[in-house]
């Protein structure tokens, strides 16, 4: 390929992508739902095939845009008009914590682990499940958090009894029936003083625990391996 042709190739397909893109809208820059982040990736690629890709024409190349960007706008409106089409598109919002306990079922059809979820939660300045009312994984892979303000405002009232906080974060000693032994250790318990608040608890295994946090006020935060809450 020509030094003159790749320059052309170049500024040809920075100016179409910067077109394109505008035209289609802010909601495909923003990548929202998985259709729109699969159609920014192909517009990509294709913008790359049109400037290293010698073997396609510019005119195709070109053609290839505008036709991915038409099926894409397309799409998009009839995204827009039809909500059993948006529904196969995009999917539903899945409820993943219900009442401070974590849903199973419903993080294994998302594809999210615990970590990842605890995670998301901490960027939501939510340090514990007590705190959650309720969390809901959105279509564009974000986590929504509604706060148990009850529980919020009873900590609050307790924020200057130092007795009552033992531990400066709630930390994970179980997590989908395993024991976590290493953050057992830097809370200097261990597992005896784990079984016994199990046991407590009418729990009789660990096995049967999908998740367990110690509390700073050292109490044991139970959630047992079922997705059912009244």
């Amino acid at each position: 390929m020509e030094l003159q042709e790749l320059f052309i190739r170049l500024t040809v397909s920075f100016f179409a992508l910067l077109l394109l893109t505008m035209f289609m809208g802010r909601k495909e820059i923003s990548q929202l739902t998985l259709f729109n982040f699969v159609s920014a990736m192909a517009i990509g690629t294709l913008g790359g095939s049109l400037i290293i890709d010698h073997s396609l024409s510019i005119r195709n190349g070109i053609l290839a845009l505008v036709g991915w960007t038409l099926l894409t706008l397309l799409i998009g409106y009839i995204d827009m008009k039809s909500r059993a089409f948006r529904k196969f598109i995009d999917g539903d919002p899945v409820i993943v914590i219900k009442q401070g306990r974590i849903m199973e079922r419903a993080l294994r059809k998302v594809q999210l682990d615990v970590d990842s979820l605890r995670a998301m939660l901490r960027e939501k300045d939510v340090f514990s499940l007590t705190d959650v009312k309720f969390a809901i994984f959105e279509v564009d892979g974000t986590l929504s958090v509604m706060k148990n303000e009850s529980i919020q405002t009873n900590r609050s009232n307790l924020k200057d009894k130092q007795e009552d906080t033992h531990f400066p974060v709630p930390t994970e000693v179980i997590s989908d029936g395993i024991v976590n032994t290493n953050n057992l250790s830097k809370l200097n318990l261990d597992k005896k003083w784990l079984h016994r608040q199990l046991q407590q608890s009418g729990v009789h295994s660990v096995s049967e625990v999908f998740y367990a946090e110690v509390q700073q006020d050292g109490s044991l935060y139970i959630d047992k391996r079922q997705d059912f809450v009244p």
